[in-house]
């Protein structure tokens, strides 16, 4: 290697040990031998004139060039699969990956709708959903350039400095209760929630924030089960733990499981949103954009802005 020029392919390396915690997982997951990996990083090192790890037993940390180096380096890599889509997209998508983000919530819907339309345009093509669970980890996902494209929900459009944001559908919250626990299939006046024991995920999002004012403003209001996992809520509910408040795209999925779905009166809406890198995308990831502002297209069209809050 002439005039420290960097190889990318040991800046893949680098990454692969960031994101799988030490050389021996990335080596297994690179399918190389280890001490050819710590050969690659080594020479990594010299090329750029310092250390990228420190190395303690057999775990290893980020020196502060090496975490420095990590958003630079994704962003090279990036840009180098660009160019080999780029490559591929003139043959029709016929290979290649995209790597999303998304919440829970969006991850119901609109992402399945999405990647069910992906797949029938481009069927050779994988797509690669990473999770995360609140907006600021959808942006930072995406601007860092571990996804390309994010899909987040918050109470309103995010601020995405040198991100671009593609309004996708309004979702109005509505009540989940276990079955035969409800009265009838009617509007639950918002008052009304805190008289009820909530199943609800950890602080920090809008559906939280509205279990979190149920909580504060009735009596009777008892927060009977915390779950990180939201995949939890659903079983919960059915298993009669208590109700919860979700975006109506869990409404399809509850109905079918038995639980009784409800409007909340007045709706919260949690808006949901597709973010991803102004400038160029793979082509993977612009196809998939497109998927996206189709659905959003489709949905302003249909005049309901989102999901249809009725049981």
């Amino acid at each position: 290697m002439q005039g420290g020029d960097v190889d990318a392919r040991r800046l893949a390396y680098f990454l692969a040990i960031v994101d799988h915690g030490g050389f021996g997982r990335a080596a297994e997951r690179l399918h190389i031998a280890q001490p050819s990996l710590s050969q690659a990083i080594a020479a990594l090192e010299r090329d750029l004139g310092a250390d990228l790890f420190h190395r303690a037993g057999r775990g290893v940390a980020l020196t502060d060039v090496g975490a420095q180096l990590v958003e630079p380096a994704r962003r090279v890599i990036r840009d180098l699969d660009a160019v080999r889509d780029t490559a591929r997209a003139a043959r029709g998508l016929r290979r290649g990956r995209v790597d999303v983000v998304s919440m829970p919530s969006p991850g119901i819907e609109p992402l399945t709708t999405l990647m069910a339309a992906f797949a029938r345009a481009h069927p050779a093509m994988s797509v690669h959903v990473a999770a995360a669970f609140t907006a600021d980890e959808v942006v930072r996902a995406v601007r860092s350039g571990a996804a390309e494209v994010g899909l987040l929900g918050s109470a309103v459009l995010p601020r995405a400095a040198g991100l671009d944001v593609l309004a996708v559908e309004d979702q109005p919250l509505v009540l989940l209760s276990p079955p035969g626990r409800a009265p009838d299939t009617g509007p639950v006046p918002r008052a009304d929630l805190g008289g009820l024991r909530l199943v609800a995920s950890p602080p920090g999002s809008l559906v939280r924030g509205i279990v979190d004012d149920a909580l504060a403003g009735g009596a009777a209001a008892h927060l009977a089960a915390e779950v990180a996992h939201r995949t939890s809520i659903l079983p919960l509910v059915l298993a009669g733990v208590g109700h919860a408040v979700v975006p109506a795209a869990w409404r399809p999925l509850a109905a079918r499981a038995g639980v009784v779905v409800r409007p909340i009166t007045p709706a919260p809406v949690l808006r949901v949103s597709a973010v991803s890198r102004a400038g160029r995308l793979t082509p993977g990831a612009r196809a998939f954009l497109d998927a996206a502002e189709r659905y959003a297209a489709e949905r302003a069209a249909a005049g309901d802005g989102g999901a249809d809050p009725t049981p």
